[in-house]
């Protein structure tokens, strides 16, 4: 009988390239914010964001980790549409 060295709580390849997708839209997300004019306004959503990935870290379906995958890129989508339109 083979043992294998991984641990139990190893991710599959699948869950690893999921959590690279939700880390990467977290930094953008960050570094977006970091963009907004406001201290008040930026400090707002730094914590909404930060509580918002915290709240969904337990998350273990996979399609509801999709669709918060989609809905996190749709809120960074709109925060940089919105900072555009602001500079313009």
């Amino acid at each position: 009988m083979s043992v294998s060295r991984l641990p139990p709580t190893a991710f599959s390849l699948k869950q690893f390239l999921q959590r690279q997708r939700v880390l990467s839209i977290y930094r953008n997300m960050l570094r977006t914010i970091r963009q907004v004019p406001d201290e008040g306004d930026r400090k707002y959503l730094r914590d909404w964001a930060r509580e918002e990935f915290k709240r969904n870290k337990t998350a273990t379906n996979q399609d509801a980790i999709r669709m918060m995958i989609t809905q996190a890129n749709n809120h960074l989508e709109t925060l940089q549409k919105s900072l555009a339109l602001a500079r313009s």
